[in-house]
């Protein structure tokens, strides 16, 4: 991140040393905006990294992550003690009980244990209840709320995911890496839309199916050719892309990176910053559930361009 400045300031030098000249030529002029525009994707990559590394330590963050249990009829009694039906890494010896019945999480507080839900002092049993587009998530929060008990669903199946502020994964998290900022790595692109509503089946690291939205593929070309990455989900903001290419497993994570595009415009014309491309959270967590890239999206090219794997992702693998 401290590279940015640095970086910037030849920027600037260079394009004040430009109309600086009292004949600027053409080729001046065009080398001056070239400086700008590259200037600016810098300053854009490297804000959008320092946000990206911000919202993998948070306190609910991936890093922070602690547990998960996966979640059938019964209940379950829920601390560190060691005779917990799920157990804290970090926690009271025991903060309640989860009941899980009919599709439904009932989470009942262990008495005397200051808990919240809601952002308020919990005093009662509380259905956990995951996010949904429109609806808030209801999660119970314990140590003064550096801890956080969440209900996930993944492949159909339910369980609760644990997160703590103090988990060593967050506390000791050593940044990411990258290849370097690129212009040639953001691409123009086209949508093409599928039929409405259509679905495809995804394999997740878990080895389960889910049945995921596909609504269109993305159409780009690179060295003269073209390629093609089928969308998958739809967040109704942005075009999620998870793919495959030649550089897995030698620079950037095995199973496949991430990327999100803002939407097409009017000519359903999209642009793919490649430079954006993100590790999937399973390189941050063992208790991860990631999608893996379909099939259709395993690229016969080197995507030299975004998060390269680190050596704590390694530890993951």
């Amino acid at each position: 991140m401290m590279r940015m400045p640095t970086v910037l300031a030849m920027a600037g030098v260079a394009l004040m040393s430009l109309n600086g000249c009292g004949h600027a030529t053409s080729e001046g002029t065009g080398h001056a905006a070239s400086s700008v525009q590259d200037a600016a994707l810098i300053k854009e990559i490297e804000e959008y990294r320092q946000r990206r590394v911000e919202n993998l330590v948070k306190p609910d963050g991936w890093t922070a992550i602690i547990g998960m249990s996966w979640l059938e009829p019964g209940r379950y009694t829920v601390g560190s003690a060691a005779d917990s039906d799920i157990r804290l890494r970090i926690g009271p010896a025991r903060v309640g009980v989860v009941e899980e019945k009919d599709g439904h999480a009932l989470f009942i507080p262990e008495p005397g244990v200051p808990l919240l839900a809601g952002g308020a002092q919990l005093t009662g049993p509380v259905e956990l209840k995951r996010y949904e587009r429109g609806s808030p998530a209801i999660t119970v929060g314990y140590d003064g709320g550096k801890g956080l008990i969440t209900l996930i669903v993944s492949g159909g199946r339910r369980a609760l995911r644990v997160h703590h502020a103090d988990a060593p994964a967050r506390l000791n998290f050593a940044g990411l890496d990258y290849w370097p900022i690129d212009a040639g790595w953001r691409i123009k692109g086209r949508f093409v839309p599928h039929p409405p509503g259509r679905v495809v089946p995804v394999l997740d690291v878990l080895g389960g199916l889910n049945d995921e939205a596909n609504p269109g593929v993305v159409v780009f070309e690179r060295d003269g050719r073209e390629f093609r990455l089928e969308v998958i989900g739809d967040s109704g903001r942005s075009l999620s892309l998870m793919f495959a290419d030649r550089t897995n497993g030698k620079g950037s994570y095995p199973s496949g990176r991430f990327l999100s595009t803002g939407l097409p415009d009017a000519k359903g014309e999209v642009v793919i910053d490649f430079n954006r491309t993100y590790t999937p959270p399973c390189a941050f967590t063992e208790f991860g559930t990631c999608l893996l890239p379909p099939p259709e999206n395993r690229l016969d090219l080197a995507v030299t361009a975004g998060e390269k794997i680190t050596a704590e992702a390694s530890r993951h693998l």
